[in-house]
């Protein structure tokens, strides 16, 4: 779980008055990035993160202009939970976005864990195998300082050698089953950007920001992190 010897966290702090502010700024982030993408390689390739942070970010995407016929959608994990759970992270992106807009299904890339966290890892690593770095991942971060499912204490996958995606099988919040990308695959990325809301994760941030070693300190692009924070979760005055 420990992060490499000698790599370092790029950060890049931006911070908002309130919520609302952060949500817009994301979107409007969202959206030049993808244009950039399509305009350049033809293609946008996403990570969705999963949780009740995006929610609301994502529930904007649908009004604005988009060549949604250029998305490529994944997610950077996933419970395991029938198809239709409202729980399961793929089923909240539904709900609040990808049912309003025309992404091919065939470019929505799901975890089917039917038959369970093991089989459901393998088949997503051998589903994006052939996915160079994506375009963007979002992530965001757990009270505990977890993201995606990438749990403090347990594994990480930050080794070269490591898979890009692994089952989890004991999470310390319920569903114990997940599935989800490695710390390497989710920094594998030209763009990440994490967002952090709510007095709830201030002791996780504050730790961030301290070096404490924690799961979302090992996401570590070259090209650094973008970190939209608003200001119930920023700790130190002034915000």
């Amino acid at each position: 779980m420990s992060v490499a010897a000698g790599s370092r966290q790029l950060l890049r702090w931006h911070l908002y008055p309130d919520v609302a502010a952060l949500h817009a700024a994301a979107v409007r982030a969202i959206t030049r990035i993808a244009r950039e993408a399509v305009s350049e390689r033809g293609a946008f390739h996403v990570v969705l993160a999963g949780g009740g942070t995006p929610r609301a970010l994502y529930a904007q995407l649908p009004a604005v202009d988009a060549n949604w016929g250029a998305w490529h959608v994944y997610f950077g994990d996933e419970r395991c939970l029938p198809e239709d759970h409202p729980e399961r992270n793929s089923v909240m992106a539904f709900e609040t976005f990808l049912n309003q807009v025309p992404v091919p299904a065939g470019q929505i890339f799901t975890v089917a864990c039917a038959q369970g966290a093991a089989v459901a890892a393998q088949a997503y690593a051998a589903r994006i195998k052939g996915v160079g770095d994506f375009d963007l991942v979002l992530l965001g971060i757990g009270e505990d300082g977890h993201t995606a499912s990438l749990f403090p204490g347990a594994e990480w996958g930050t080794g070269e050698r490591d898979p890009a995606v692994f089952a989890v099988d004991n999470a310390p919040k319920p569903p114990p089953q997940r599935v989800t990308l490695s710390a390497r695959r989710l920094s594998a990325a030209r763009v990440v950007m994490v967002f952090v809301a709510g007095a709830a994760k201030r002791a996780a941030l504050a730790a961030w920001r301290s070096g404490v070693e924690l799961p979302i300190g090992a996401i570590r692009p070259g090209s650094g992190v973008d970190v939209l924070v608003d200001p119930q979760a920023w700790s130190i005055e002034p915000f």
